[in-house]
């Protein structure tokens, strides 16, 4: 299944049916009067978060809803039929915003959460409704009111307990994989994670949800590599997991270049609760282990663990630590 994130999408409501204008015909009814029934009301239009869709694909494909009017009224004071109401099914954890991107609609983070986002067009009366002492043939109808409309962005913000960040082939995939159910791509290229992954474990008597986004570079901000463009799905987590490949060069300044991604995208990010992990420790001397630690522990009160996603080495203790977070 493909993995879609955002999406824009045309809403609108369905025009009010019309009032009749009618009069009784009846042979024996020697003053009919006015008998015109009103209209019915237009389909409204929802939006209803789901468990079982984890993806705004859909609106890729589709991204105009309009609600069928109401039908109109009828002779005999029969009351026009209302038009259905529509239901868009979204995950849970979707941002409904304005236009404009940037006012908040609703944001729905519960399975079942249920929002009107344009109203139907009430029905217009009939003439019958019109009759007065002094009016008795009133030849008056309402038309029908016009349903309401409007543009709206769809944002899927992934709702997970821990988020994973790092440079491309720190072992985030590795890790992920090693440690819950989720089957990521794993590669020896840079960006071989394309899309965001969830993965679950099973804790004492809790579920654990890691999100692992693709890697970020320096510059990310400025839309380089694959840019900053998922780490929207980091925003809801409780703790961050700053996975750093201890093998490298310069795993100090690899570090400084992340903490600065999260700083210039949002400054939120930065203030959530952190825990780095050294991996491939299992390819790396003790001694650049400890070097590198020692170094981290001068700049950071960031708790600083080791691991080897390869092979599995701390990956137990990581998780245990994590969960007391969760």
């Amino acid at each position: 299944m493909k993995f879609l994130d955002e999406a824009k999408i045309y809403l609108k409501g369905g025009d009010g049916g019309d009032g009749c204008l009618s009069f009784r015909r009846e042979k024996f009814v020697e003053f009919g009067g006015p008998d015109g029934g009103a209209g019915g009301s237009g389909g409204s239009i929802y939006i209803e978060a789901v468990n079982d869709v984890n993806t705004l694909v859909d609106y890729r494909y589709k991204q105009h809803f309009k609600a069928k009017k109401g039908a109109n009224g009828a002779g005999q004071n029969k009351t026009g039929k209302s038009a259905d109401d529509i239901i868009l099914k979204v995950p849970v954890g979707t941002q409904i915003l304005d236009d404009d991107k940037h006012t908040e609609i609703a944001d729905l983070t519960e399975a079942g959460q249920k929002v009107l986002l344009v109203q139907g067009g009430r029905g217009g009366l009939g003439n019958a409704y019109f009759k007065t002492s002094t009016n008795q043939a009133p030849r008056k109808i309402q038309k029908g009111e016009v349903g309401e409309e409007r543009w709206i962005w769809l944002k899927l913000k992934l709702i997970a307990d821990v988020g994973l960040v790092g440079l491309p082939n720190a072992g985030k995939s590795t890790f992920i994989s090693a440690v819950t159910n989720a089957k990521a791509k794993i590669d020896a290229y840079p960006f071989s994670t394309t899309v965001p992954q969830l993965g679950m474990i099973k804790f004492n008597d809790k579920e654990i949800v890691i999100a692992d986004i693709p890697g970020l570079i320096e510059d990310a901000h400025l839309g380089k590599g694959l840019g900053d463009k998922f780490l929207a799905h980091v925003e809801r987590c409780s703790v961050i997991l700053h996975i750093i490949d201890v093998s490298r060069e310069n795993p100090v300044e690899d570090y400084y270049a992340i903490r600065k991604e999260l700083e210039l995208y949002d400054s939120k990010l930065c203030k959530k609760f952190e825990v780095a992990a050294l991996n491939k420790i299992d390819i790396t001397s003790r001694e650049k282990v400890e070097e590198v630690k020692n170094k981290l522990k001068d700049i950071t009160k960031t708790p600083i663990l080791t691991m080897s996603a390869a092979t599995k080495q701390g990956c137990r203790e990581v998780v245990n630590y994590l969960a007391t977070f969760c």
